[in-house]
C-alpha cells in the first residue's frame, strides 16, 4: 500500500525529472533545461514532502471525480437529481471537499516502451463517494519519455451512470518556481473560443463567445501580462485568467492546445490532448502568505495552470461536450506537457 509521502521519480536520458507524491498523485517538481543548458524547477510548490503535504492541496494534483465547477453542485442523469458539495462559493469545484486530490492513490512502476520511465497511479472511489453516483475505478499513468514529453494517460469505468472530468493542476513557471510572475511568459492557444465567466453564478454561463477582439485571444502568441493587466470584464471579474478555451477542431484526437514560452530561459512548454477544453489559470487567489520553492513567496500570477478536461459545468449545459459516463464504456483522457529550448 502506498503512504501519501511516498515519493516517485522519473527521469530520462536528457536528466529531465519529474516528481510526485502518492497524495493527490501530486506532481511535486518537473526539472528541465534551458536554453543554456541549465536545470530549474518549473512547478510551483514547495521545498519539501512534508510542507507539500501540509501546503496547498491542489499544487500539481489529480482532481477528480469532476475537476472544475459544477454549478450548486447539482446536475440529473436520467431524470435522477443528485446534490455534490458546494466547497467553492456556491458551486462544487475538483470534486468536492475530499476529492482525489486528497486521496493517497495506490503508484506501481509499469513498463511502456514509449516511456523511459512510468508509474500506473490506481484508486477506487465507492458508489456515493462525495454523493457521485457509481462505483469507479480510475487508472492514470504518469509517463516520460526520452523526447521530454511528460504524459499523463487517464482512463476511468463505472458502475451506474455518473459524470467524469479529471485533469492535472499543476502551475507552471517556465524561468523556474520561485523567480517571480509569469506576466512576461508568452501563451499562445489553439482557440477561437472561450467560455465567458459570470459573477454571480461564479462559472460560465453556457455561453461559447469568440476571443476575437477580447483580452481572451491568445491565437498569436502574446504575453500573459497583458491580458492579466488588462481591463477586460472577464479579466477583472478573476483579477486574472481563470477560463476554459475551446479547443479548435475538437473530434477526440490528440490536438495542440497551447504552447508556452519564457523568453528569459528559451524554454518552451507544448500541451497537447484529446479533451475539447483547456482552463488556463492564472492564480489569483496566491497572495504571498505561503513559502514555496527558493524560500519565495508563492505571490499572484506565480504560475499559470493549463489543465486539460471537458468543459466546466458541462453536465447541466445540453450545447457543452457529454461529461457523462455509463457501465460499459471507459473515460480517456490524454494530456501531453513536451518540454524543449
Amino acid at each position: 500500500m502506498s503512504k501519501a509521502s511516498d515519493l516517485f521519480t522519473l527521469k530520462n536520458k536528457n536528466k529531465v525529472e519529474v516528481q510526485f507524491i502518492a497524495k493527490g498523485g501530486q506532481i511535486t517538481s518537473i526539472k528541465v533545461p534551458d536554453a543554456a543548458g541549465k536545470m530549474a524547477d518549473v512547478v510551483i510548490g514547495y521545498d519539501s514532502v512534508d510542507a507539500a503535504l501540509a501546503g496547498d492541496g491542489y499544487f500539481g494534483a489529480l482532481c477528480g471525480r469532476y475537476a472544475n465547477r459544477v454549478v450548486k453542485g447539482k446536475f440529473s442523469i436520467d431524470g435522477v437529481a443528485y446534490q455534490l458539495d458546494v466547497n467553492n462559493g456556491p458551486n462544487h469545484l475538483h470534486g468536492g471537499l475530499d476529492g482525489f486530490n486528497n486521496r493517497v492513490w495506490e503508484v506501481k512502476a509499469v513498463k511502456i516502451a514509449k516511456f523511459a520511465q512510468a508509474y500506473e497511479l490506481s484508486l477506487v472511489s465507492e458508489d456515493g463517494d462525495q454523493n457521485y453516483p457509481g462505483k469507479l475505478k480510475v487508472k492514470v499513468i504518469y509517463g516520460l519519455s526520452d523526447d521530454n514529453e511528460f504524459v499523463i494517460e487517464y482512463a476511468a469505468e463505472t458502475s451506474k451512470p455518473t459524470i467524469i472530468n479529471l485533469t492535472s493542476h499543476a502551475y507552471f513557471n517556465l524561468k523556474g518556481a520561485g523567480t517571480g510572475t509569469i506576466e512576461n511568459h508568452e501563451l499562445l492557444i489553439n482557440a477561437f473560443r472561450y467560455t465567458p465567466i459570470d459573477g454571480i453564478i461564479g462559472t460560465v454561463t453556457g455561453k461559447i463567445d469568440d476571443v476575437a477582439e477580447t483580452a481572451m485571444d491568445f491565437t498569436e502568441s502574446k504575453k500573459i501580462g497583458l491580458a492579466c493587466n488588462s481591463d477586460d470584464a472577464q479579466v477583472k471579474l478573476v483579477d486574472g485568467i481563470d477560463h476554459n478555451f475551446v479547443i479548435n477542431n475538437y473530434d477526440g484526437t490528440i490536438k495542440l492546445a497551447a504552447t508556452l514560452v519564457d523568453p528569459t530561459s528559451g524554454r518552451k512548454m507544448e500541451v497537447f490532448t484529446d479533451q475539447p477544453g483547456v482552463q488556463i489559470y492564472t492564480g489569483s487567489h496566491f497572495d504571498g502568505s505561503e513559502i514555496g520553492k527558493l524560500g519565495a513567496p508563492i505571490i499572484k500570477w506565480a504560475g499559470v495552470a493549463l489543465e486539460t478536461q471537458i468543459f466546466p459545468d458541462s453536465p447541466n449545459k445540453a450545447n457543452f461536450p457529454n461529461a457523462v459516463l455509463r457501465p460499459g464504456e471507459t473515460y480517456k483522457h490524454t494530456c501531453v506537457y513536451k518540454f524543449s529550448n
